[in-house]
């Protein structure tokens, strides 16, 4: 099997990648569901004046991005195939949905 198409794939979807946005402010995801690839990253975005979580239990998504802090940006790739839900530890009303392909 010759590996070097799939590695040029591989590279080419890295090179296409996409970053979203996602803003919590007033302990709400905005926006509140995305359609992302694989290889996209979520930058999760603290606006308001008190602290966060985001994580997904989602089996090949799974990530944790501990306590944010006001005003500070975390970055998550989107590894697997999947529908995900990224929920707020804290707030447990904040419901983030994003589906990967």
């Amino acid at each position: 099997m010759n590996r070097v198409p799939i590695l040029i794939l591989v590279v080419l979807s890295f090179l296409c990648a996409k970053d979203y946005i996602v803003d919590q402010k007033g302990k709400t995801f905005l926006p509140a569901k995305i359609n992302a690839k694989v290889g996209d990253r979520l930058i999760f975005k603290n606006s308001d004046s008190f602290s966060h979580n985001a994580y997904s239990d989602d089996e090949g998504n799974e990530f944790d991005i501990g306590m944010q802090s006001p005003g500070q940006d975390i970055a998550v790739e989107l590894k697997a195939p999947a529908t995900i839900a990224v929920e707020c530890a804290i707030h447990p009303n904040m419901l983030l949905t994003v589906e990967v392909k």
